[in-house]
């Protein structure tokens, strides 16, 4: 299969794929240059055509991970430099903070599920322990988390147990 054929049949959908995990035009235009960049590099290694989307979306999601992994390592390393939260996360009552006070085990799943984008089973062997235990780690963040924004911000829960409500807290009222 050649680059054009797959930039023809697959464009869009891989653009909005992508922009619907980074919610953001210029970092979603930087990851699907990337990810064009290395299906063009890597195309001769597709075997059969018939597995190019997972193939590619493989690509797209990897692209993805790497472009937050590096991401945070400059937000790390410039982080002294920062005087105020990153633009982007004002928005979301408390959350640094949060993350931040979990557990370890729980704080290394969260973030390696939904600021990495890793799967579940990746996570398991990554950290040699069992997807059971993943998900459990998974959950029981999940639960802290929740309590914690109920707590502090004073979230209300809906039907369903997601958060809903405006953020009603001391420490946003202070920002």
């Amino acid at each position: 299969m050649e680059t054009q054929k797959i930039w023809n049949k697959f464009n869009d959908e891989l653009y909005f794929f992508i922009l619907k995990k980074t919610k953001n035009k210029d970092r979603t235009n930087d990851i699907f240059q990337n990810t064009f960049l290395k299906i063009h590099e890597n195309v001769s290694k597709l075997k059969k055509e018939e597995k190019a989307r997972a193939w590619i979306f493989q690509i797209a999601r990897n692209e993805i991970a790497n472009h937050y992994t590096k991401e945070a390592i400059y937000v790390e390393k410039n982080s002294a430099n920062i005087s105020e939260p990153l633009e982007e996360y004002q928005s979301v009552c408390c959350f640094d903070n949060f993350i931040n006070d979990l557990p370890e085990i729980y704080r290394q799943v969260i973030e390696l599920i939904y600021i990495k984008g890793l799967k579940q089973k990746d996570i398991a062997i990554q950290l040699d322990i069992s997807l059971e235990n993943v998900k459990v780690r998974i959950k029981r963040g999940k639960d802290i988390l929740k309590n914690k924004f109920n707590t502090c911000c004073k979230y209300e829960f809906d039907k369903n147990g997601k958060l809903i409500g405006e953020s009603n807290c001391a420490a946003c009222k202070a920002s």
